[in-house]
């Protein structure tokens, strides 16, 4: 977890003193990296960003926090001039932080918080102790007095027994606390963990016999048809599949104008039709009731052959296809579905309505999709899109089913379509049902979340490998000089999740900041590389939203923190990527004007990239700056 703070700033690091540099804190598994964020007392705090879509609540006091104030000022009457504040030396005014961007920032690395095969000593099998307001954990960090607890978060007081001694669990005392809970096991939670499914869903409608032009050894052109990639792709995969991981389970799903369920291959071929492409209960239960007995060392000789026998015709009736593949993968926690398609879905659920796939309403998105996207997430199954080139599949409506469950989207071709269904195809689901509690002292509030409060409660779903999510939060003002007269602010994150053996667990962090009374942040010594991560995923999220003009801002902001930054050190190389991200966002919103207009499968494709964004993962992003640059209304199709 990264923190980067602003006005009431915590700041630790666990092998060294604390000093006045501004970058973050991390937590990545075990290992942290903390630092802080100074702002100087005499200059007032920068102006968070306003929220042009909801109002705030009443109870919730303004953004902007008052001047800080290490002692009280002294009383004078009220017709006298304030004082003189303190004169700032050349080097202090050069640093100032200038950009009206708020450099609070909390990142955490998923992927690797829920992967606990390194963290086996760290167990404990027992229930945590919860606070019975706010549901705070009880820690070793924790101050507990004659059985009584008063939550270091909400004030609440909770009666505790002896035994509470035992929630510490091998901690660094007085800094850090890491534990991990985990119920007793039994012969009855064990999953086998390659007892998973992977679903090819492939559209194989009349545009699939488009063809394209592939280069090749020969003197005369070769021209292979999007269909003819698919197939010789899913054949690749299988194959790897089959040496790699020889006992998990695979079906084959495809669709036109009707939906085909081939399963492993090994039975007869399930058809879905005419007014079952409209009843979403009647193609659940049907697709559910198809049974995949076989692991593809068992089936890979008929699943070849089916993909060999794929013939392109019809119309795309992609939704009824998407349902039934969700609803066999949902048999197997952890299970994967590849959606293939090269058309705007036209027939039975799911059809694509004439409106535009970015509004300021999520209402207005087609609610199969939503619902769709939400029991996928429940049945922990991951679903990942790909769509060819060149085409138009309403990249921002169907992309939704990725970016809810944790896949993954992207436009391909035909050159590269075999190495993307490999990539997908690869198990590195690491755990399902995950929510993370982030908890903050009682003033603390989370800009951009549904809930103002100290409390965040954030539902995340499936989680793969390099998953990195970053929240936002601020201080009220009226909290200010409440939280000073603290020499430390704790905060807690609580991880609670389904390992792939459906194993349930239960993390929690707790952690101890020094505050400052500072005011001003040295822009030199920022973490930008968790900055842009925050400022890409934020602004994809609101972009997606329709609420461009918030994004916009935040993206100006974030541009001109990063021109300080490179006025004050050199920057480097990731920075520089975040920087080129941040560009492509521009352009986007900037081509983004009215409801009139859609966004284009290219420019949804870098949207729904950005918002997975992460510190490990630049580089896949570095390519679209050029690509957006050269094509100034890229992301934009006119209805």
């Amino acid at each position: 977890m990264e923190f980067a703070c602003s006005h009431v700033v915590c700041s630790w690091r666990p092998d060294g003193p604390v000093c006045d540099a501004s970058t973050g804190v991390s937590f990545k598994g075990n290992e942290y990296d903390n630092r802080v964020t100074v702002k100087q007392q005499d200059a007032p705090p920068p102006l968070p960003p306003r929220r042009l879509r909801k109002p705030r609540p009443s109870s919730l006091p303004p953004l902007v926090p008052p001047v800080l104030s290490c002692q009280p000022p002294p009383l004078t009457p009220l017709s006298l001039p304030p004082p003189v504040p303190p004169r700032l030396d050349k080097l202090e005014k050069e640093n100032r932080l200038k950009a009206n961007v708020n450099v609070n920032v909390v990142s955490l690395s998923v992927g690797k918080l829920v992967d606990i095969s390194q963290d086996l000593g760290m167990e404990s099998f027992q229930r945590p102790v919860n606070c019975g307001k706010c549901s705070a954990a009880l820690s070793c960090l924790s101050s507990v007095q004659t059985r009584v607890w008063v939550c270091e978060f909400c004030g609440c007081e909770n009666s505790v027994d002896d035994s509470v001694g035992q929630v510490c669990v091998g901690q660094r005392a007085g800094v850090h606390s890491d534990d991990v809970y985990l119920p007793n096991q039994s012969d009855d939670d064990y999953q086998n963990l390659e007892d998973t499914l992977v679903v090819f869903c492939v559209d194989i409608s009349g545009s699939m016999s488009v063809t394209t032009k592939v280069t090749s050894g020969s003197i005369l052109p070769t021209y292979v048809s999007r269909l003819e990639g698919i197939q010789d792709a899913l054949q690749r995969a299988l194959s790897a599949m089959l040496q790699e991981t020889p006992h998990r389970r695979v079906a084959l799903v495809t669709f036109n104008d009707e939906v085909v369920i081939y399963g492993d291959g090994t039975r007869t071929p399930l058809t879905l039709r005419d007014w079952a492409l409209v009843d979403y209960d009647h193609i659940w239960q049907q697709s559910v009731d198809y049974s995949i007995p076989h692991c593809i060392a068992e089936t890979y000789n008929q699943l070849i052959q089916r993909v060999k026998e794929f013939r392109e015709h019809g119309a795309t009736c992609l939704g009824p296809a998407a349902l039934a593949s969700v609803a066999m993968a949902s048999r197997y926690p952890g299970s994967k579905v590849v959606l293939c398609t090269d058309g705007r879905a036209n027939i039975g659920l799911g059809e694509m309505e004439q409106t535009p796939s970015l509004c300021s309403s999520s209402s207005l998105t087609p609610y199969f999709y939503r619902q769709l996207a939400y029991q996928a997430v429940e049945k922990g199954v991951i679903i990942s899109v790909m769509t060819f080139e060149g085409t138009d599949c309403r990249l921002a409506d169907i992309g939704r089913l990725a970016d809810a469950t944790g896949g993954r989207v992207n436009i391909v071709s035909i050159g590269n379509v075999a190495t993307e269904i490999q990539s997908v195809s690869v198990d590195n689901v690491l755990a399902t049902g995950v929510t993370a509690t982030l908890l903050a002292p009682d003033g603390v509030y989370f800009p951009y979340e549904d809930e103002h409060n100290h409390k965040l409660v954030r539902e995340i779903g499936n989680v793969t490998k390099g998953l990195e999510i970053t929240f936002q939060f601020a201080v009220k003002p009226d909290f200010v000089e409440v939280l000073l007269q603290k020499e430390t602010l704790p905060f807690q994150l609580q991880l609670s999740f389904k390992t792939r053996d459906q194993q349930k667990v239960t993390r929690v962090i707790t952690e101890r900041r020094p505050v400052t009374a500072s005011s001003r942040v040295l822009a030199g010594t920022l973490n930008m590389a968790v900055l842009g991560v925050h400022c890409a995923q934020l602004c994809a999220s609101l972009t997606m939203e329709g609420r461009v003009q918030e994004a916009q801002m935040q993206l100006k902001a974030q541009q001109d923190l990063l021109r300080q930054v490179c006025e004050l050190r050199p920057i480097q190389t990731d920075e520089s990527i975040y920087g080129n991200w941040m560009d492509t966002m521009t352009t986007i919103c900037d081509d983004i004007t009215t409801q009139s207009q859609t966004l284009s499968d290219e420019a949804a494709k870098v949207v729904y990239q950005m918002k997975r964004a992460s510190s490990v993962s630049s580089n896949t992003l570095d390519v679209q700056k050029k690509k957006t640059k050269t094509k100034k209304k890229v992301a934009m199709e006119a209805m």
